[in-house]
């Protein structure tokens, strides 16, 4: 035995819940995510809503899975980057602020109505529960790993971060300016990331790519022609 095996009836579950899922995805992409509607999707699958309630309980549970499943997906991106990077080092370190950059924005673009769901407006009335902020936390945690040498001019913001630091829990004797450094990436390559996939770059005749790549540039000392 390799394993425990499904029996026809789970396997049938997770079928059904998956395409719930995929066509949740679709009724994204049209209405948003506010508009998520169980009943619509019941009615596309030529089921009643309480036989589709008997897989998701209600449109929280819903949200939360897609939410989950994207959270996961970009988590295990970047671990997967830091792996691969410290296989190539001989095990010297994880993957450096840039590759990390540029996996972000392919996850992004790939997606944006994923990216849109875990970063852009919050669903009114919903609140995620404290596994999806663990996976959250995972992504910090590999950026943190990334920020290990901290920057070389002081902030008075370094001060703050360093009695305000719960969210780099994962990374306790980080020093300030490595919490610093990781916010700055964050913050500002979601600004652009944001930015553009909302088409607001569209009629400015400019290369996102290339500006996402400045930003990348600016924070980590990279290239400046």
């Amino acid at each position: 035995m390799t394993g425990s095996t499904k029996t026809p009836r789970e396997r049938y579950r997770q079928q059904v819940r998956e395409e719930v899922k995929e066509k949740a995805w679709q009724q994204i992409a049209g209405s948003g995510a506010s508009a998520l509607s169980l009943n619509a999707i019941a009615k596309q699958m030529g089921m009643s809503g309480p036989a589709l309630y008997r897989y998701f309980a209600n449109r929280d549970e819903l949200i939360t899975e897609l939410i989950r499943d994207a959270y996961r997906s970009l988590a295990d991106a970047f671990i997967t980057a830091s792996a691969s990077a410290s296989a190539s080092d001989d095990g010297a370190g994880g993957a450096d602020l840039a590759r990390l950059a540029h996996v972000l924005r392919r996850w992004a673009v790939a997606d944006p109505h994923r990216y849109f769901l875990i970063y852009g407006t919050p669903v009114p009335g919903y609140h995620a529960p404290a596994d999806i902020t663990a996976i959250a936390s995972e992504l910090m945690s590999v950026l943190l790993d990334a920020c290990a040498a901290p920057a070389a001019e002081p902030h008075a913001f370094e001060d703050h971060l360093a009695t305000h630091r719960a969210w780099a829990e994962s990374h306790p004797d980080a020093p300030p300016a490595a919490l610093r450094q990781a916010l700055a990436f964050w913050s500002r390559l979601h600004g652009v990331l944001s930015l553009e996939l909302a088409g607001h770059f569209t009629g400015m005749g400019l290369d996102p790519a290339l500006l996402f790549q400045a930003e990348v540039d600016a924070l980590t000392g990279g290239p400046t022609t």
